[in-house]
């Protein structure tokens, strides 16, 4: 017999409304970085976002994160100098074609955005010993990094643009944020409203990378088992909804 209470055995029924605009938020997602608006977020918005990215699953419910809201232009100057140092050193580990493309991309929105939010995770929140994480160290991080997921798709459904800014030295946003230890940064973040979303990721329309074809990353039983008879079908499926992806349609009403 579930001795649970009803509150904690309620379940919670999606249409197919709510299923749809799921996969919409999730199919509409952009790295955006340089179509921001100046047009401030709103509190209560921000407020929605931030709590979507706090329910994100954690390891032993440790709930490692925080959000550092930047605002201030002096403080995005120097996280942007950080960038640009970083940019430099990475551009030269490109020669040719692929270098002439890499100074064409845009590849952040730091001074642009209306708000910058740098997420971390504190390795130390719930002691030393933290269920879950025992055998794995970085589970922490993992869940931190949930928490950016979160974060990304409620903006968007919110109509906000959001992208990650990777193109920094470790060493940076503690100095200029004052992050202390045992704190990782996880992820800085411009996030604002926006001109427009582009209908694929700007990399993929770049040529910079195609998007793979996802029936061949599928492994059946054991890795590198990618004919299993077990996952025919459902390669199959695969095929038809990134047919269906790449036209533009949300594959969320196909036969089931």
């Amino acid at each position: 017999m579930d001795h649970r209470s009803p509150a904690q055995q309620r379940e919670v029924h999606f249409s197919p409304a709510d299923r749809h605009g799921l996969y919409k938020a999730i199919f509409n997602r952009r790295d955006v970085r340089g179509q921001f608006k100046p047009d401030p977020i709103p509190e209560a918005v921000l407020s929605r976002i931030l709590l979507a990215a706090h329910h994100a699953p954690s390891v032993g419910f440790m709930q490692p994160w925080d959000f550092v809201i930047v605002t201030d232009p002096e403080v995005k100057r120097r996280v942007h100098a950080g960038f640009l140092e970083a940019q430099a050193r990475e551009m030269e580990l490109f020669s040719g074609d692929r270098k002439e493309l890499y100074r064409t991309l845009k590849l952040e929105g730091i001074m642009e955005a209306p708000v910058n939010i740098c997420v971390t995770c504190d390795r130390g929140r719930t002691g030393a010993i933290v269920l879950g994480r025992t055998n794995d160290m970085a589970m922490d991080l993992y869940s931190s990094v949930c928490a950016v997921q979160n974060l990304w798709l409620a903006a968007r459904a919110e109509g906000l643009g959001v992208g990650w800014v990777s193109i920094l030295h470790r060493d940076v946003l503690p100095g200029v944020l004052g992050i202390p230890e045992p704190v990782v940064p996880i992820a800085y973040l411009c996030m604002g409203y926006v001109t427009g979303f582009h209908e694929r990721p700007e990399l993929e329309t770049a040529r910079w990378l195609p998007r793979l074809p996802l029936d061949d990353l599928v492994h059946g039983n054991t890795w590198g088992n990618k004919d299993a008879p077990s996952c025919a079908s459902l390669k199959e499926h695969l095929r038809q909804d990134m047919a269906r992806a790449r036209q533009g349609t949300i594959p969320d009403k196909a036969e089931e």
